[in-house]
């Protein structure tokens, strides 16, 4: 007996170590399956659609499983689809047909994982599974995990699980549509419909607590799209699912919601993407994409042997950008988030390379502009400035020929002045006699109002050469009379220097713009520089002023004089600053008649004459017409 329990307690012993070593050597397993199949052949996962291929809820989703299985293997995988079309043939009789078909079709090619799409594939896959892929693992999707819970499914079947929440999409309707009051609530007739329908009054208990509430079932296509024309505009309106209408007629779900879409009086509201683009606002929804690449990285866990659980479906807020427009609901109140479908881009997202190229532009314009403006009033102060300097040379220079012409100018005023003593000393005498010479006496007071007037205008041509200037002084003039006023400030000097002054005028006036005292400073300068190259002794001095109208319509004066000329090496930099070739001169006089012709769009020109002496053309644009 006691050796019967040693036995026992031996097998106990090595049941335990077997199964420890078991479970040590399962994941080890597994990956070598997983290799096995990798290095012998592809891959082989059949997927199975529940309806035909115009159902885009599981076709999308399918579509999404083959691309990221393709992606992820590189193409080294073997797909199959079936297309099981249980929705209009759900025939126990035509499931096992196809029950049959399928497992000899695939007798020679098990899959390694089935992938079924559906309540419908699923229910399908389980009940095949013995004949159609005994050794295959499966995947299945589509519903949510009491709907699992309720088909039974074997323990070892994974399931990527969908929990359409209705609730979740009617706070969405809620959150656009805070001032609604009724809510509708619109299912079909099919078995799954009235489950759908079921489902969500149970879920919508509490929420629509707070609505008018209807749930519309059991109609024709027709008679729910009359009542949807007729709903209060203050209403939510959600949309489940209508396989089948009260006359028994098959729909795709998508279809009968545009139908109704089409004339309702209120926004709807659904928990499927598919029906965005058929006439909902939007709702909660899982992506039938995103279903399929969460199902395909499941089932590539299970080729490559990795231990898997249950996954969720990623849930998303979407909605049609054209609908939240056309029932005039505003995108501020939709949860952060949220998907917008449809919407059309702005210019900016449509075109944010050519606008922001464009933005570039205007702004690095607009930097250009700003420091041309900033250059332009810069130049614009230094020319005020370079005018002002300008301005206080030229009166400076004003100021020394004043000074130059001073003693010939006081003898030329002591002349009038002498002749008004003189006739004011006759008349006294002539008053003094017996019998005055009354005639005389008028005479002498004519001779000294002339004498007064000669006086006044030399003091007056005094005054203007040390007039100083803040600003030029634009006006029109004629250049002959300009160069008559000049001479005559000029005679006493060319007097007293025993220097014969002579001139001839054009026949019509030579109109000019500028400030007449600085083109007179032009003149004196020249004329002035002519006197002192003529020298003191000599018996042929003398000095030409000329003004003539040019060939091509400019006013030109010419002074020429018969001094002793100017060396040709010189000729080329007489004009320039501090060029003098007398000892007391500054070298400025030249230099400044040359600025001061150039500020008026003038010229001055120096050269020698053929008889001896030099000339000096100063040449300057005739005033336009329209300047006043």
């Amino acid at each position: 007996m006691r050796m019967l329990c040693d036995w026992a307690r031996l097998q106990r012993w090595l049941t335990k170590v077997c199964s420890l070593c078991l479970l040590l050597l399962l994941p080890g397993l597994s990956t070598a399956v997983g290799q096995t199949i990798s290095e012998t052949r592809a891959p082989r996962i059949l997927v199975l659609y529940p309806y035909d291929e115009r159902i885009a809820a599981t076709t999308v989703a399918g579509e999404a499983v083959r691309k990221r299985l393709l992606d992820a293997t590189g193409g080294k995988i073997d797909l199959f689809s079936e297309f099981l079309d249980l929705s209009r043939f759900p025939e126990a009789e035509h499931v096992d047909r196809m029950g049959k078909f399928l497992a000899e079709k695939y007798a020679v090619r098990q899959p390694d994982v089935v992938i079924a799409l559906g309540e419908q594939s699923a229910n399908f896959i389980a009940k095949h599974r013995a004949s159609l892929a005994k050794d295959a693992r499966l995947v299945v999707a589509g519903f949510n995990r009491s709907t699992a819970l309720r088909m039974n499914l074997p323990a070892d079947v994974t399931g990527v699980f969908t929990e359409f929440n209705i609730l979740k999409t009617a706070e969405l309707a809620r959150r656009l549509q805070p001032d609604a009051r009724h809510l509708f609530v619109i299912g079909g007739s099919s078995e799954f419909d009235r489950w759908w329908l079921e489902a969500a009054k149970t879920d919508l208990t509490s929420f629509s607590k707070n609505y008018d509430t209807t749930y519309l079932e059991n109609l024709t296509i027709e008679e729910l799209a009359a009542r949807a024309a007729a709903f209060p505009r203050d209403s939510i309106v959600l949309m489940l699912t209508i396989f089948k209408d009260r006359s028994g007629r098959n729909f795709i779900p998508r279809d009968a919601v545009k139908q109704i879409a089409a004339n309702a009086n209120a926004p709807i509201y659904g928990p499927y993407p598919t029906y965005l683009d058929y006439g909902i606002v939007g709702g909660n929804v899982v992506t039938f994409e995103s279903l399929g690449t969460t199902v395909a990285e499941l089932a590539l866990d299970v080729l490559h042997g990795k231990p898997v659980e249950h996954a969720q479906a990623p849930l998303v807020d979407m909605v049609d950008a054209r609908q939240l427009k056309r029932w005039g609901l505003s995108d501020k109140y939709l949860p952060p988030g949220t998907v917008q479908m449809f919407r059309q881009p702005s210019l900016l997202e449509d075109h944010w390379i050519d606008v922001s190229v464009a933005v570039f532009v205007v702004a690095l314009q607009s930097v250009v502009i700003t420091i041309l403006l900033l250059e332009r009033r810069r130049r614009l102060k230094a020319e005020i400035q370079s005018r002002h300097r300008l301005l206080e040379v030229i009166h400076l220079n004003q100021s020394a020929t004043a000074g130059a012409l001073s003693a010939s100018i006081a003898h030329e005023l002591n002349q009038p002045l002498g002749a008004i003593r003189s006739n004011a000393e006759a008349a006294s005498i002539v008053l003094r006699s017996p019998f005055p010479d009354l005639k005389l006496i008028e005479q002498i007071l004519v001779d000294i109002r002339d004498d007064d007037q000669r006086a006044h205008d030399i003091i007056s041509r005094m005054r203007g050469l040390l007039k100083k200037r803040r600003e030029i002084d634009w006006q029109v003039f004629d250049l002959n009379e300009l160069t008559s006023t000049a001479i005559k400030i000029l005679q006493g000097e060319a007097v007293r220097r025993g220097i014969v002054v002579s001139s001839s005028r054009a026949e019509d006036p030579l109109p000019i713009r500028a400030d007449r005292l600085h083109v007179q400073q032009v003149i004196l300068n020249i004329a002035i520089n002519a006197m002192d190259s003529m020298g003191v002794a000599g018996t042929n001095k003398n000095i030409s002023l000329e003004t003539r109208l040019t060939k091509d319509a400019k006013a030109e004066l010419s002074i020429s004089d018969s001094g002793d000329g100017i060396p040709e090496d010189k000729l080329a930099t007489i004009f320039e600053p501090f060029y003098t070739t007398k000892a007391a001169g500054t070298g400025l006089g030249l230099s400044i008649a040359r600025t001061i012709a150039e500020t008026y769009g003038g010229r001055i020109l120096a050269s020698n004459r053929c008889g001896g002496g030099a000339v000096f053309r100063l040449v300057l644009p005739l005033a336009r017409s329209d300047h006043p």
